[in-house]
């Protein structure tokens, strides 16, 4: 009776052990926040993130991006005239320029599963990654930030009810790859700065 207590007690005690145990297949994952998720997935794609509290901070962060880089007097690429300001006040040339130092955008959402940008014609016109320059200054904001890539086609299709923009696409490797790697193979890795407003 005793052999069958230590061998049924013990199996018991191993399924408590289990139940217990984080790493129990039959539990559901613990879910990452998105912002966590985009935050961690980006930095590891290679790109550079700015967190700002407010409009100011922008501004500041900004001048110490143009700084790093030495980008002043120089011309930038932009399309959006809600960002000229922000070029005007650093006396940058946009208009028509021959030889951009940098794009400058905002973008139609941040996709968190894989830490990538989503662009439309909005932004990009109809530019192909590898026809921008190669380094991008993105300001977006905190609510921009979505799940999944689907959930991005979603808001794009909401947001603009019917007159869609094209060229969608994503931009998310954000530094030369260290050893060839086939699934970066055909992208152009942007050096890429993140201007991220917190708006929630």
């Amino acid at each position: 009776m005793s052999l069958f207590k230590k061998i049924f007690g013990a199996a018991n005690d191993v399924s408590n052990e289990e139940k217990n145990s984080d790493a129990n297949p039959f539990l559901p994952e613990k879910q990452v926040p998105a912002d966590e998720l985009f935050t961690y997935n980006f930095k590891k794609n290679g790109g550079k993130f700015l967190y700002c509290e407010n409009l100011p901070e922008v501004h500041d962060q900004f001048l110490n991006i143009l700084e790093e880089n030495d980008w002043f007097e120089c011309e930038a690429l932009c399309f959006e005239p809600k960002l000229f300001s922000l070029l005007d006040e650093n006396k940058l040339s946009y208009q028509k320029p021959s030889d951009p130092k940098f794009l400058l955008a905002t973008c139609e959402n941040l996709i968190a599963d894989e830490g990538s940008i989503l662009f439309s014609s909005n932004q990009i016109k109809q530019n192909k990654p590898n026809e921008l320059p190669a380094s991008i200054v993105i300001f977006a904001t905190t609510s921009q930030i979505l799940g999944s890539k689907s959930d991005g086609l979603r808001e794009i299709k909401k947001k603009y009810d019917k007159d869609y923009p094209t060229n969608i696409t994503t931009i998310k490797y954000f530094e030369k790859a260290k050893e060839e790697d086939f699934l970066q193979y055909g992208s152009a890795a942007k050096n890429l700065y993140l201007l991220l407003l917190e708006d929630l």
